[in-house]
């Protein structure tokens, strides 16, 4: 693609703000994340004047400016593919999502509109919500009263729901996942399935292809509660299922998540997605009680670890680390990053796992994994299990030789149709 998508991308971007469709345009996927991280825009009108109001997000603050919108545009040329690389563009006629690569634009993809009604220009207003108050779904899981507003004490969980949503928008792009084809989701151990819910109802809303989704849950309370609560919002095409994740089946997903699946179950998800073939894996972990009576350090770290909480924090780390360079060697580009504030929940960390076109260098990667398990001491992890990775032989090896493993994964994926 040329600079002409990106011309393409700015006259849907004047012509929205023009005609007053223009809902809201995001830009992520920063390429200096200590720095700005989003920016958040939305037209408004001041003394008359339309405006488009900017919100640069730091990772302290936030900082509102409002400009003209051909002042706008200048701004967004400059900052398209030289500061983000993802931007998303909402209008009531339809959404747009620009990436880029190499601060090159690779592709722009159409879809269905979120909203239908033209937004309210006001300045000072409520902030706008993938996920608004008055789904059914909400009120039927005791997050929403009857007029849609928040129920107290349910806050940080209705945050949490619609940054979920927020995040999972750009990722299904990277993903090269068309909204035009059918898009299968699966949540291994759903819980209440608020997540669930959330993302079901924003896809249906937003892509054109079919949407089917799974939540996969081993209490059966939460299974009934899920297809009672699916039933009356007439969510025909999301289903529960009762088992844990280790012994439940997949044979194929679009996009594969777990959500605070505890310890050895965040593996067994991503585990699953990655046999499955699943183009999208996406997992926030909970727990790390397997790595940690493992690890040894350096003698410069033994001082400082033997305090509980940096023990804790190291584990934290050596854990998901190698979860996420377990996920590059069986090929996968990961990404790791916080998707909501610790002021909502400590368990905010996301690894997400985008399935490469081609393995790439199998062999660097194996090595990379055997040296991290080695300088940390790790013989033993459950992904690395499932996956086919030998730990014990990596972590020991002959005359300081790393021996190559290749991901039966990659040698032989389960086709998922739902790729284009």
């Amino acid at each position: 693609m040329s600079a002409k998508t990106v011309d393409d991308f700015l006259d849907r971007v004047r012509q929205s703000a023009g005609d007053g469709t223009l809902v809201r345009l995001n830009l992520g996927a920063s390429i200096q994340p200590d720095g700005i991280r989003n920016v958040f825009i939305r037209p408004v009108r001041l003394k008359d004047s339309a405006l488009l109001s900017f919100v640069y997000r730091h990772p302290t603050r936030d900082v509102t400016k409002n400009f003209p919108p051909d002042e706008a545009l200048d701004l967004l040329r400059d900052l398209l593919g030289r500061q983000f690389l993802n931007a998303f563009l909402s209008t009531t006629a339809g959404t747009a999502q620009l990436t880029f690569r190499k601060g090159r634009p690779t592709r722009m993809v159409l879809g269905k509109a979120e909203v239908a009604e033209a937004p309210d220009l006001a300045h000072d207003r409520a902030k706008e919500r993938p996920v608004p108050g008055t789904s059914a779904w909400l009120r039927e899981l005791g997050v929403t009263a009857a007029d849609g507003s928040v129920k107290a004490g349910m806050e940080s969980k209705f945050r949490q729901i619609n940054r979920f949503v927020e995040v999972l928008q750009p990722l299904l792009v990277a993903a090269r996942l068309d909204p035009s084809e059918p898009l299968h989701l699966v949540d291994m151990g759903c819980g209440k399935a608020y997540l669930t819910f959330a993302a079901y109802e924003h896809l249906s809303k937003t892509r054109t292809g079919a949407v089917t989704a799974t939540g996969v849950e081993v209490r059966p309370g939460l299974v009934e509660q899920g297809r009672v609560v699916a039933g009356r919002c007439g969510f025909a095409q999301l289903k529960f299922e009762a088992g844990d994740i280790a012994s439940s089946r997949l044979d194929s997903a679009s996009v594969v998540m777990a959500l605070h699946a505890c310890d050895t179950a965040t593996d067994e998800a991503l585990a699953k997605g990655v046999q499955s073939g699943a183009p999208l894996i996406l997992v926030s972990p909970c727990c790390h009680r397997e790595v940690r009576p493992q690890l040894t350090v350096p003698e410069p770290l033994a001082g400082p670890l033997r305090h509980g909480i940096f023990r804790e924090r190291h584990a934290e780390f050596a854990t998901d680390a190698l979860r996420a360079l377990l996920l590059e060697w069986a090929g996968y580009e990961t990404r790791v990053f916080e998707f909501i504030s610790t002021e909502h929940t400590g368990k905010n960390l996301m690894i997400a796992a985008i399935r490469r076109k081609t393995p790439g260098d199998t062999e660097a990667r194996a090595r990379a994994v055997a040296e991290f398990a080695r300088f940390h001491g790790i013989v033993r992890q459950r992904l690395a299990e499932r996956l086919g990775f030998d730990l014990m032989h990596a972590a020991a090896p002959a005359q300081g030789q790393v021996p190559v493993q290749t991901p039966a994964a990659v040698q032989d994926p389960i086709p998922n149709p739902t790729v284009p």
